[in-house]
């Protein structure tokens, strides 16, 4: 409890300053209790003014969260430190990852001679052949680039484009269950998170239209192969959200098409539609490696300005040596064939393990490199799969409110070996079933 640490302070900067390095120090764990204010303000000699005011800016921060007659407790993801998974313990097969597959990345290759550069590349940050390939890369699914920008990574961008549009204390509206990483960004730049429910289609119009009447100021959405469920916009799904968010033209919609590929079919995005405010990132890590922090980035004229305009007076530019290399990736047939091997063969697993899943009875999802599954008790069967040596992440990760569940992570999972994942899990439904009853 709270109580084994003594939060210390004078004034409200002080006292949350304190309960700060609590939780940094891990002298303050989730879901500690903080003191009520009257209490603490009496222990403290400070009037209750001061310590709601402390609390009120750690809430704002992520750092704590109120419920109710339930008082003021340690966020479970305090945005000190991002929601890590626990360590794979040893002689399990990692399937918690959510990362690709090794053996369908290519070996990174940066130019051989990097010339000195007079000054800096502010004048001219973007090399003008990347810039192409991203203005075709984004035309190919109808998004509008007549303007596209370049960031380190797509949480790098999103975080820029949201800084520089809101304020603390704003509400941003995020999918639930949603990409844990920013689940942490967006309580960490001190902004509030309302939750919009996400089907086999993405966000559903009901949620997103109750969210934007609260007032939130931006949305986060994905497109495709939203993680961690696989959801997919459907064209019927795009074009109800465009209406929707048409009737609030000041949102800033923000779509991260993390998991877009380099050949395939178009996808149906909300930054085809001509929506007012928008931007969409599309990052190469998932298909060139991990390594490679660069996004790009097309939206409307004024926040990709504003995005630009943070940029110059931070990082300035993403380095041409990074950016040398993502095109010459790009430009490399060998490379473009084991992009498409790598995408045959994550759809292969992918829907080896639903279709063995689905013989048990056992309802899933998924896209991309992952398949979402529903469970009434995450640990029990964490816990059991792991006894049959699987290892699989705790939807807990990902999750607001959202119903309980598993993400499994197909990418390096054979075909072959779905169907013993798929009597392991179903055996181990089987126990929490006549354990906990479901």
């Amino acid at each position: 409890m709270a109580t084994q640490y003594a939060i210390q302070g004078t004034t409200a900067k002080g006292i949350a300053a304190s309960v700060e390095r609590g939780v940094t120090e891990g002298e303050l764990a989730p879901g500690d209790a903080l003191p009520p204010v009257r209490r603490l303000a009496d222990e403290l000699g400070v009037s209750p003014g001061t310590v709601a005011t402390a609390y009120k800016e750690l809430r704002q921060r992520g750092l704590v969260v109120t419920r109710g007659r339930g008082g003021t407790v340690v966020a479970e993801a305090p945005s000190v430190a991002s929601r890590r998974p626990p360590r794979v313990p040893p002689g399990l097969v990692d399937l918690a990852t959510g990362l690709p597959d090794p053996a369908f990345l290519p070996v990174l290759r940066p130019p051989a001679e990097v010339q000195p550069v007079h000054g800096s590349h502010r004048a001219a940050p973007r090399l003008a052949t990347l810039e192409e390939q991203a203005r075709a890369w984004f035309a190919r699914d109808g998004v509008p680039a007549q303007a596209v920008t370049f960031a380190h990574g797509a949480l790098d961008c999103i975080a820029r484009l949201l800084s520089v549009e809101l304020r603390p204390g704003d509400a941003v509206a995020v999918e639930d269950p949603g990409f844990h990483h920013l689940l942490d960004l967006v309580p960490a730049l001190g902004l509030r998170m309302v939750p919009v429910p996400v089907d086999d289609e993405g966000m559903t119009p009901d949620a997103l239209r109750a969210a934007l009447r609260t007032g939130v100021r931006a949305v986060v959405c994905t497109p495709r192969a939203q993680c961690p469920t696989g959801a997919s916009f459907s064209p019927a799904r795009r074009d109800e959200l465009v209406a929707l968010l048409r009737e609030f033209p000041e949102v800033l919609v923000v779509e991260d098409d993390y998991n877009v590929e380099f050949a395939g079919p178009p996808a149906p995005t909300l930054s085809a539609a001509g929506l007012d405010r928008w931007a969409q990132v599309r990052t190469v890590s998932k298909r060139l490696g991990v390594d490679l922090r660069w996004a790009a980035v097309a939206g409307d004229p004024v926040t990709l300005a504003r995005h630009d305009g943070r940029m110059v007076m931070t990082s300035g530019w993403v380095s041409h040596v990074l950016q040398e290399t993502v095109v010459g990736l790009l430009s490399d047939p060998e490379v473009v064939r084991l992009v498409a091997a790598g995408e045959a063969a994550y759809r292969e697993r992918r829907e080896a393990l639903l279709g063995a899943l689905g013989s048990y009875g056992i309802r899933a999802g998924g896209g991309g490199l992952n398949v979402w599954v529903p469970v009434r008790d995450e640990s029990a069967v964490v816990n059991g799969l792991r006894t049959h040596g699987w290892w699989v992440s705790a939807g807990a990760r990902f999750r607001i409110a959202a119903p309980t569940a598993v993400r499994i992570t197909t990418a390096t999972l054979e075909p072959a070996d779905a169907e013993r994942l798929a009597a392991d899990f179903a055996s181990v439904l089987g126990d929490a079933q006549a354990t906990y009853g479901g």
